[in-house]
């Protein structure tokens, strides 16, 4: 018996009346499940669509208007880039899980079905199937009802669609309830810039369609997170991030069994192993929440895309330690345990004349960082916020003015004058470290919580017991403190000094150095 090789007769079949020309390998790629490891086969089916021309252009207008404001701006273009030429939108999934299409086929039993599932006319669309059955007798009433039968579509809604109705279908939609009246529409969605079509755009044109409202009026769009290299996190690459990982610590060897997880081939584990080894020789350092939270905020400024450091997060882990560290140094010898602050801004702002030079150069430096957190956060231009936070404390509060009062916290016989002095040093020193957490608060929640419960209160009775409901300060209550030609002239001495310390640097000399008198 002889084996039947098909490709070879039918190759000499096409000799043998002359219409063969060539042999050529195929380029076709057999497409086969990475999981299941089944051949994948296109199949034609019916599908639903909706018509979203009018729909986009009230979108394009409500941008154009602005109405609905895209921030950052130049994220308009895409927005008008796919609206402006919005085709029809592909609603049917065959997929397990979802909503369920609301619309039933309608069959007519003892009779042979002419129609089949692309003739609109034997489609009726309902919330239930009793529903349904009303509107299948009213289109056909020459059709007794048990002698009707409807299939319900088994598809399902499209994922994006589903989630367009959101802000409205949580509150009750589509009946009058009180929570669709209290909470919709909303006033902010933050987002990422890469789904501004497949979810705002859907958002904007749903609610404006079955709703008659904007579901928001702000779309604030954050970047997208890559790695330290640029690249985007996938599996495949093993670069991807954990959020947990950061602000716990991993080593690299769980980092390793992590790719175990993906059911990656051998090859790419190998490849991703090495990448890692590259990236985290000593795995992830613990980090913490809240130098996570401030770096992301801090990574802003990087517009459409974040290179992640990771090494940027743990510096601030370090100034989370510094910001710990100065605050505990600050209330065990600045204020001590019989500190009782003033009861409210009044005594500073009444007694301006009686603060010595660098008390009124801190106040003035907050009063700098607090106009600049209010206008960045209302820009949402969160890097000048947390830049600003970062100076004051680290430079303006800790470098600076902490160092400049260690002389008073060690005095042992001060006179009335100092005492006084210091008294006026203490509170100004209270109302930097109350103010600076408060500022910080909505970027490092954490560390900032369990320093605010260690501070005394201005008023025990009735100021809020967690820093996250006390008011967030403004500008127009510390702005008296603002003095620019005293931080001119301090910021000369600061120049002189770093100055000099370069030298001594450039030098090689040390603290113990004494350096030569020529008259």
């Amino acid at each position: 018996m002889k084996r039947f090789d098909a490709r070879k007769a039918v190759v000499k079949s096409l000799k043998e009346k002359g219409l063969f020309k060539e042999v050529k390998d195929s380029d076709t790629v057999l497409p086969i499940c990475n999981r299941s490891k089944d051949i994948i086969e296109p199949m034609l089916k019916s599908q639903w669509y909706v018509n979203c021309k009018d729909m986009a252009a009230r979108a394009v207008k409500a941008a154009r208007t602005k109405t609905l404001k895209i921030i950052p701006e130049f994220h308009e273009q895409v927005w008008f880039r796919w609206l402006e030429d919005c085709h029809d939108w592909c609603i049917s999934r065959q997929l397990w899980w979802g909503h369920r299409i609301p619309a039933y086929h309608v069959q007519f039993e003892g009779r042979a079905n002419a129609h089949d599932d692309t003739d609109n006319q034997y489609w009726v669309s309902a919330q239930t199937r009793e529903e349904a059955l009303q509107k299948a007798q009213k289109r056909f009433p020459n059709v007794p009802a048990d002698k009707m039968r409807l299939d319900h579509d088994e598809d399902v809604l499209d994922t994006w669609f589903s989630s367009g109705i959101f802000p409205f279908s949580i509150c009750g939609w589509p009946d009058k309830t009180p929570d669709l009246s209290k909470y919709y529409p909303g006033t902010l969605l933050e987002t990422g810039h890469d789904i501004l079509f497949f979810w705002v755009a859907r958002m904007v044109m749903m609610g404006e369609e079955l709703t008659g409202q904007l579901p928001f009026d702000t779309v604030y769009l954050h970047a997208i997170i890559r790695d330290a290299h640029g690249r985007k996190m996938s599996k495949s690459l093993g670069n991807i991030i954990d959020p947990l990982d950061v602000i716990q610590g991993v080593s690299l060897d769980e980092l390793n069994k992590q790719l175990q997880l993906y059911n990656l081939d051998p090859k790419e584990v190998e490849k991703a192993v090495k990448g890692q080894k590259e990236d985290y020789p000593n795995g992830i350092p613990e980090c913490g929440t809240d130098a996570l939270r401030f770096a992301l905020c801090a990574y802003t400024a990087q517009g459409r895309d974040i290179n992640l450091d990771v090494l940027r997060i743990q510096g601030y882990r370090h100034f989370c330690n510094k910001l710990w560290n100065a605050t505990k140094f600050a209330m065990l010898n600045g204020l001590g345990s019989e500190f009782k602050p003033k009861e409210s801004l009044d005594y500073l702002q009444k007694n301006m004349s009686k603060l010595r030079g660098m008390d009124k150069w801190i106040l003035s430096r907050l009063s700098e960082t607090v106009t600049l957190c209010n206008t960045g956060i209302a820009a949402f231009d969160l890097t000048t916020a947390t830049t600003a936070l970062f100076n004051f404390w680290l430079y303006d509060l800790c470098d600076y003015y902490i160092e400049y009062l260690k002389p008073s916290f060690y005095q042992t016989e001060p006179t009335q004058e100092q005492k006084l002095q210091f008294n006026n040093s203490s509170e100004t020193l209270y109302t930097c470290l109350d103010v600076g957490l408060r500022l910080i608060s909505p970027f490092m929640p954490f560390i900032s919580e369990e320093l605010y419960q260690r501070l005394p209160r201005r008023q025990p009775a009735t100021d809020p017991p967690s820093i996250c409901v006390t008011p967030y300060p403004t500008g127009q209550l510390f702005d008296v403190f603002r003095n620019l030609e005293l931080e001119n002239t301090v910021r000369l001495s600061q120049d002189a000094i770093s100055k000099v310390r370069s030298l001594r640097a450039d030098y090689q000399l040390t603290s113990k150095s004494k350096t030569d008198r020529k008259s």
